[in-house]
């Protein structure tokens, strides 16, 4: 996800909050009714009436399950929220991959740098753009091709195939798995109306 999305996605969360928070406020506050516009055949509600009446309320937690039911479901609804957060926060990070020398890791984002170099270098790619994401022991690889109108993948393919090997090579403690996606710009002849 790019950074402008997750940034946008967080900002509109942020409002959503607060703009909840606030209508939450103003209907904690007594200053309306939690239901201005029932249907006609609905009696009116009192300015001060609870949502739940207080008998209901009262028979429910006489119920030996009632607690510790809420209690187990806002615990597990907060943790996971909680995770939620901690995962998109952590979204910019960037692994590292240690190596097999001494003291040595190899940081993804340089990782998809040279590949992406590499792979722009082969006769006939017009752009390329790599992603990796690091597993247990694993390496996975997406390339996303970008060939030339007059380049046929079988041209390119075993160039890449070669870039692959070298890398699973170099990274030799991890398995590399590669996907290749090749795209090409259509051929499509303009139409007359």
């Amino acid at each position: 996800m790019s950074r402008s999305r997750t940034v946008l996605n967080r900002l509109t969360l942020a409002v959503l909050g607060a703009v909840l928070l606030a209508a939450a406020l103003w209907l904690s506050a007594g200053g309306t009714s939690w239901a201005p516009d029932l249907p006609g055949r609905w009696p009116a509600p009192n300015p001060h009436t609870p949502i739940v009446p207080a008998e209901r309320l009262a028979s429910l937690r006489e119920r030996g399950w009632w607690t510790p039911a809420v209690m187990t479901v806002s615990i597990v609804a907060t943790l996971l929220l909680a995770y939620g957060s901690v995962r998109m926060l952590r979204s910019g990070f960037r692994r590292t991959v240690p190596l097999p020398a001494p003291h040595s890791a190899l940081r993804t984002g340089a990782l998809e740098d040279t590949l992406t170099r590499r792979a722009t270098a082969v006769d006939g790619v017009a752009h390329c753009r790599a992603r990796t994401r690091v597993r247990r022991k694993r390496l996975d690889v997406v390339l996303r091709v970008r060939l030339r109108e007059d380049t046929s993948p079988h041209t390119v393919l075993p160039a890449l195939t070669g870039l692959a090997h070298d890398t699973e090579t170099v990274l030799s403690p991890y398995r590399l798995r590669l996907h290749i996606r090749l795209t090409s710009r259509s051929h499509r002849r303009p139409h007359v109306r």
